[in-house]
C-alpha cells in the first residue's frame, strides 16, 4: 500500500514539472518578439546588437540633426554625449518631440543608421525616460532640470 502511494506521488511530481517546464518553454517562446532591451549611444558602439535585432535606443536628439525628408522620412542623431548614432524613421513623430530632448526608439540597426519603427518622446518639459536619464548621467551629460 505504502510503495503505491509513493509512485503516485512521484507521478505526480513528474506530471507537474513537466506541465512547468512546457509552460515556461511556451512563456518564452511568446515573449521572443515583444522583449526589447533598451541601449544607449554608447552601448550600441561598443556592443553592436546582433544582425535584425530589434532593440531600444535613447538619448538626446542632437542640436541641429533634425532632417525631414520627403514624405514621412525624417532622419536625426540621438547622442548620449559620447556617442552618437543616426537614426532614420518613417512615420509621424510625437507632438513633442524635438532637438535637445529625450526619446527612445524601438528598431533595428542597418548597417550605422538605427531604423526606428516606434519613436517615444518627453510628455513635459521635466520628464525624461529613466533609462535615458541613467545612460546621459553615467556619461555626465545629464543636467538636473530642478537643480
Amino acid at each position: 500500500m505504502k510503495s503505491l502511494k509513493k509512485r503516485r506521488r512521484i507521478q505526480v511530481l513528474l506530471a507537474a514539472s513537466v506541465a512547468l517546464l512546457l509552460a515556461t518553454a511556451l512563456i518564452g517562446y511568446g515573449f521572443r518578439d515583444g522583449i526589447n532591451l533598451y541601449r544607449a549611444p554608447t552601448q550600441v558602439v561598443e556592443e553592436p546588437p546582433s544582425d535584425g535585432e530589434v532593440f531600444r535606443l535613447g538619448g538626446l536628439v542632437e542640436e541641429g540633426s533634425l532632417i525631414r525628408g520627403q514624405g514621412e522620412v525624417i532622419a536625426f542623431s540621438v547622442t548620449d554625449g559620447a556617442y552618437t548614432i543616426p537614426v532614420r524613421f518613417a512615420g509621424v513623430l510625437p507632438d513633442l518631440f524635438e532637438e535637445g530632448q529625450g526619446m527612445i526608439g524601438t528598431g533595428r540597426m542597418e548597417g550605422d543608421i538605427f531604423v526606428a519603427s516606434e519613436i517615444l518622446a518627453k510628455h513635459d518639459e521635466n520628464y525624461m525616460p529613466k533609462e535615458v536619464e541613467d545612460s546621459l548621467r553615467a556619461t555626465g551629460v545629464y543636467k538636473d532640470p530642478n537643480s
